[in-house]
């Protein structure tokens, strides 16, 4: 694409917006809660225009070239970002669930199931890319150190007999192997060589043979046409999957991406220019049009001395630096305001006076606040009763944004500036601004004393106060807490780093990217919900909870800041699930270190009372340096068990629980740090503690016939690329055998299938869905009474209860609806 190109994506994204932005006055107005779906509906609505305007502003900001262009692009695509996340709470808040059907919204506004994909953008991992090479490279140079010793501790395992052993038996299979190939060729050739002999040779003429081989030759050469020409219809249609093909599609593919890297190359070159100018331009306006500014300046305030002193008869106090310092001067108000101003201030006085007195009457205050509690208590009962959202942090940075494109960029001729560099008039306006300030702290100075001297001289006054701002009322200090004491003040950041990953509590990461974790989304799920029913997740709204409570936050400091603030959340579900996988793609998407809490990791290190207390304290100190962080808790249920097993006692895996609720607790906006758990069981532990501590949690089932459907296509696709599975090979009849297999058992059972001689062999045997078969018969599915334990667990958490009781209020008021429509029929 052009520069052009993306330039008219970002106009009709705008126009988009705006449509957004006007909806968005509708959703702070107060809705009875026998309105809830058309709220609901309305928070939808804006939930998928912002999750549109997410993914374009995405692109643009990844390509565009011009920096000025780009920092704005940057603030919008934050500002969307972070309105995305405060929707997706109003949708948690009006539901009372994590999971959200929009089919009816996807129909209504003519969109896709994938226009609800939550986009990363690009640049949470291109931004920082050398700063995660670095902790890569010096995460595998600690290993890479450690390997060694693990090696011979390996070796040292295995007796000399034990490895005669194992290698005889190895060689003694692969002589096998050969010789039961020889055979088989042998017997083979013996077999045709008895068929020619009883069916004789036909001999045929010149022109015979010729007929032969041509009509041979046609008809393969038809049949192939035509399976050619049926595979590229069902490909089409989508009935079967996708070659990968080469040739000019590839080429087209490459030179797209060449394209693209080449934009991100001239984006750094842009960008250093750009910096550089912004500190010339700085520097020639402070000395060109410095001295100006500061001698209209002290005019200007001289004068307002003047006016002030012949309107009142004394010269005014100087406003200090916290009410705005000479920029209340600036304001363009003429002497008679400032008298009204002077008045308002000698009036707030008289009624602090009056309040004052008021103060000695404490029987009436005392019933004043009876009524004043009285009429909370109402306003609680209507809010109980309606339905209003919570006002955004970010709707006020997405309008400035907004019109600063259609003031600045909008009508603006891209042919001015065809390389893309950056505009010099617009940069010296902004620059001329920042350099006002400077020069107007400066000036502050001068003529405070200036007017010291005046009141000396004129006034005869003495040295008299600023203008100082009114004093803000005692209250109840909120958001502040007690400072941590640090533990390991005397050790550099490095040295604890390495100390971690030497006893195993940061890990390397696998690479594993979100969009790997496959599923299809529900279709039917507003009718379900119409019905008062909660349906289950699928394994895609599950990669978008996680995309939206892990990587979006984790992978910006100012969504972080702005956003909701989450500190943890829980993944739930059986064995196979992908828990783990999910945990290892949030860090892959943004970047994050991993940490390792599990009980089983944590047993035996840091002994001691104050063991635990060390141990904490280091993996959050670390974790907040080297943000962003993600902080795994594998079996979590143990951390907060009702009673330990006997066979755990020595492991002890409750003794980090009250420091790490501590720790947790101190995490503030900003700090981008998240805590994962992912647990099987989690009867086992405590309801209380567990939901406490995790303020999210989100329940995986096992995958249902529309995910399991994906789940084999594409897995059998990512086995072999560019394989054909053939036609003979069918996906459906899988999915509803494998109903009750986890993903990970899906993933076992193809990896046990498709061996590296199995695929060499798909062109002579096409793959059939029997195959499969046996080796998910030796497998445990995820049994119904596990499934249900893990159901009723999750019903009885406190988002899930109060669905239920939402559910069947609705419920019961349907029903009291119905009985009075029948007793006026009779």
């Amino acid at each position: 694409m052009s520069e052009g190109a993306y330039q008219r994506l970002w106009e009709a994204s705008h126009v988009t917006l705006q449509e957004a932005l006007e909806k968005e006055p509708a959703l702070l107005e107060p809705v009875p809660s026998q309105e809830r779906q058309s709220f609901q509906y309305r928070v939808s609505v804006l939930y998928l225009y912002y999750l549109g305007l997410l993914r374009r502003f995405d692109t643009a900001y990844d390509q565009m070239v011009q920096p000025q262009k780009r920092r704005l692009l940057r603030r919008l695509l934050d500002g969307v970002a972070g309105r995305v996340l405060e929707l997706k709470d109003e949708l948690v808040r009006v539901d009372l669930c994590e999971t959200h059907y929009l089919d009816r919204v996807l129909h209504d506004l003519k969109l896709t199931p994938a226009d609800l994909e939550v986009t990363i953008p690009k640049y949470f991992l291109l931004e920082q890319s050398s700063v995660v090479k670095a902790r890569q490279k010096m995460l595998a140079d600690i290993l890479a150190r450690l390997e060694p010793l693990m090696h011979q501790e390996a070796l040292g395992k295995m007796g000399r007999t034990e490895a005669i052993i194992l290698v005889q038996s190895t060689e003694r299979a692969r002589q096998g192997r050969l010789r039961a190939t020889f055979m088989r060729e042998i017997k083979k050739e013996e077999e045709r060589d008895r068929k020619s002999q009883d069916i004789g040779q036909r001999k045929f003429s010149q022109d015979q043979g010729a007929t032969v081989i041509q009509k041979v030759w046609k008809g393969y050469l038809q049949r192939k046409l035509i399976r050619q020409n049926r595979r590229v219809e069902m490909e089409f249609i989508g009935m079967i999957p996708v070659t990968n093909k080469t040739g000019p599609t590839m080429n087209i593919l490459n030179q797209a991406f060449l394209g693209e890297e080449s934009r991100r190359i001239r984006q750094v070159e842009k960008e250093e220019e750009f910096r550089d100018a912004i500190g010339k331009t700085h520097s020639s306006l402070k000395e060109t049009e410095g001295p100006d500014m500061k001698e209209r300046m002290k005019d200007q305030i001289r004068q307002w001395f003047i006016e002030c002193h012949a309107l009142t008869g004394r010269f005014p106090d100087y406003p200090d630096e916290a009410s705005g310092g000479s920029s209340v001067i600036f304001s363009d108000k003429t002497p008679e305001q400032v008298k009204l101003e002077l008045e308002a201030l000698a009036q707030e006085t008289k009624k602090k006076e009056q309040e004052k007195s008021k103060e000695k009457d404490k029987e009436k205050e005392k019933e004043r606040e009876k009524e004043k509690e009285k009429k909370e208590k109402q306003k609680k009962k209507e809010q109980d009763v309606t339905l209003k959202a919570l006002p955004s942090k970010f709707i006020p940075v997405i309008n400035a944004g907004h019109e600063e494109f259609t003031n600045l960029w909008k009508n603006r001729c891209d042919n001015k500036h065809p390389s893309q560099h950056f505009d010099s008039e617009t940069l010296r306006e902004e620059k001329r601004k920042e350099v006002e300030l400077e020069i107007q702290a400066q000036v502050d100075e001068l003529m405070r004393q200036e007017l010291m001297n005046l009141r000396l001289a004129v006034d005869k006054e003495e040295t008299r106060g600023l203008l100082k701002p009114p004093k803000k009322k005692p209250g109840k200090k909120s958001g502040k807490r007690k400072k941590e004491k640090d533990l390991t003040s005397d050790r550099s950041v490095d040295s604890l780093f390495e100390e971690l990953v030497v006893i195993g509590l940061i890990k390397k990461n696998l690479l594993v990217s979100l969009s790997d974790y496959f599923g299809d989304c529900l279709y039917a799920g507003s009718s379900l919900g119409v019905a008062n029913k909660m349906p289950m997740p699928s394994l895609f709204d599950i990669r978008q909870n996680v995309a939206l409570y892990g990587v979006l936050r984790l992978g910006s400091h100012d969504i972080h800041s702005m956003a909701p603030h989450v500190r943890s959340f829980l993944l739930v579900g059986p064995r196979g699930m992908g828990k783990k996988m999910l945990v290892q793609a949030v860090c892959t998407e943004t970047g994050a270190n991993l940490f390792d809490l599990s009980p089983d990791n944590v047993m035996g290190k840091y002994p001691g009372k104050t063991g635990a207390q060390l141990l904490v304290h280091i993996v959050f100190k670390v974790a907040r340096i080297l943000q962003p962080s993600v902080i795994w808790i594998g079996n979590t249920e143990k951390i907060f068990y009702k009673k330990v097993p006997k066979e755990e006692k020595l492991m002890d895996p409750k003794r980090i629980k009250k420091d790490l609720v501590k720790a947790a607790k101190q995490l503030s906006p900003g700090d981008r740090v998240m805590l994962i758990g992912t647990t099987e069981h989690p009867q086992l532990a405590e309801m209380k503690g567990l939901c406490r501590f995790y303020e999210r949690i989100l329940f995986l089932p096992r995958p249902d016939y529309a995910s399991r459907y994906v789940l084999w296509k594409h897995l059998l696709e990512k086995r072999r690329p560019g394989t054909q599975l053939g036609q003979n090979l069918d996906i459906s009849a899988l999915s509803r055998v494998s109903d009750g297999y986890t993903a990970g058992r899906i993933l076992h059972a193809i990896q046990l299938t498709l061996t590296e001689r199995r695929l060499f062999l798909m062109s002579k045997r096409p793959l059939v869905a029997s195959e499969f078969v046996g080796h998910l018969a030796r497998m445990d599915p995820v049994y119904r009474e596990e499934e249900e334990s893990l159901k009723e667990w999750f019903f009885n958490t406190p988002l899930a209860k109060k669905n239920i009781k939402f559910s069947r209020d609705q419920q019961e008021a349907e029903e009291a609806r119905l009985a009075k429509e029948k007793k006026k029929k009779k």
